[in-house]
């Protein structure tokens, strides 16, 4: 069943025509790395194995939920008893029966931490979730030529809590800006109310106002 990781797509990418861009496991592998690369400011207060195993295991769910976007329509908490549901069954159910069951056990603890989004370790993951979101969204606008403008997705970078990963973010969103500006193109786009809202009901932590996400 892990095979679907593998092989369902990304869905916010669809939307522009990416219709053979990255799995759910390639997001998540992107990730698990970047936690590894946490500076030792974070890393220090971090138990890095942990974030590791985290975001491996924080969009399992996908597998039979699928990939549910800000746009589908889906308020957040229905995304997440579906999500919930999905990790019982997987968790307790399918791996119930594996050695005692512990590993199951233990997976469905770390996905709840990371939905519940309380404890460093989570925060820190739930905003490289959204740095390799940036990253990804660069790096398609580069193979692109500059022919497609994924700006929507930047709106993500007001919601990292974590300072280090803020100064990641920064980073890259100047390589990003300084790529469309040798192109002599403008990057800027707008947003709805509506929309803007669902990215701020979706993206969990972070900026908790509208305002916040304009500016």
């Amino acid at each position: 069943m892990l095979h679907r990781l593998k092989t369902t797509k990304r869905e916010g990418w669809r939307r522009f025509g990416i219709n053979h861009g990255e799995s759910i496991a390639d997001h998540m592998y992107r990730m698990s790395i970047l936690t590894m690369l946490a500076p030792k400011s974070l890393s220090s207060r971090l138990d890095v194995p942990h974030c590791t195993r985290m975001a491996l295991i924080h969009d399992m769910a996908e597998l039979l939920v699928g990939d549910i976007t800000p746009v589908d329509g889906v308020v957040k908490s229905e995304k997440s008893r579906r999500e919930s549901e999905t990790m019982d069954f997987l968790c307790r159910d399918l791996l119930g029966g594996v050695d005692g069951g512990d590993a199951g056990v233990e997976m469905k603890k770390m996905w709840q931490e990371y939905e519940d989004s309380q404890t460093l370790e989570s925060k820190f993951v739930h905003d490289v979730d959204k740095m390799e979101l940036i990253l990804q969204m660069v790096e398609y606008e580069r193979q692109h030529e500059g022919r497609l403008n994924l700006e929507e997705f930047t709106r993500v970078a007001g919601r990292i809590v974590l300072p280090e990963v803020q100064e990641w973010c920064n980073e890259v969103l100047g390589e990003r800006e300084a790529f469309w500006t040798s192109l002599g193109k403008q990057t800027s786009t707008t947003m709805t109310e509506e929309e803007m809202q669902q990215h701020m009901e979706y993206y969990g932590n972070g900026v908790e106002n509208v305002a916040s996400l304009k500016a």
